[in-house]
C-alpha cells in the first residue's frame, strides 16, 4: 500500500496555524522507499532554524525491510530545504514567544517528498475546549440540515 501524504493530526489540535510552507527533505535512499510504503510517523516532528539551515526533528522513518547496505537510524535529524528567504524569515518568527514550527504532512509532488510545515502558536486548553464545542455544534447542524432535506425532498 503506497501512502500519498502522511498527516500529522496532533499539530491541528494542539496548535493555532498561523502559515504554511513547503520544504523538500533531504533524504537517503531507504527512507524514501519506507516512506512511499507508509513507514513513517511525524506527529512528534517538528523543525528548527540553525546556522541559517532549517532540520526536522523527531521525524520517525522505520528502515526498509530489504535495504542492501546503509541503513539510517530511524529518528534521525534530516535537513530541509527551503529558500534563504524563506529560512531568514522562519527564523525572526519563531524567534517570538511561543511559536513552533511544526510539520503537518509529507506528501508527494512531481516524484519528490515534500513536508508541509506550520507556523504554528501553542492553544491552551480552553481554546482546544471551544474547538470541540464548535466541532459538537456544527454536527449537530449538520443532522439537522439532512433531516430537514429529507423530510422536504
Amino acid at each position: 500500500m503506497a501512502a500519498e501524504s502522511i498527516l500529522n493530526r496532533k499539530a491541528l489540535r494542539d496548535y493555532h496555524i498561523l502559515e504554511r510552507y513547503e520544504a523538500g527533505l533531504a533524504l537517503k535512499g531507504s527512507e524514501v522507499k519506507s516512506i512511499r510504503a507508509g513507514k513513517a510517523n511525524i506527529s512528534d516532528a517538528f523543525a528548527r532554524i540553525e546556522n541559517g539551515e532549517a532540520f526536522l526533528y523527531n521525524a520517525d522513518i522505520q528502515p526498509y525491510e530489504r535495504a542492501s547496505h546503509e541503513i539510517p537510524a530511524a529518528k534521525r535529524v534530516r535537513k530541509l530545504l527551503l529558500h534563504r528567504q524563506e529560512i531568514a524569515k522562519l527564523y525572526g518568527e519563531t524567534q517570538v514567544a511561543g511559536r513552533a514550527l511544526v510539520v503537518l504532512k509529507l506528501y508527494w509532488k512531481n516524484g519528490k517528498l515534500k513536508a508541509e510545515l506550520g507556523l504554528a502558536h501553542g492553544k491552551v486548553a480552553r481554546d482546544k475546549r471551544a474547538d470541540l464545542k464548535k466541532r459538537a455544534v456544527d454536527r449537530e447542524t449538520a443532522r439537522e440540515v439532512a433531516r430537514f432535506n429529507r423530510r422536504h425532498a
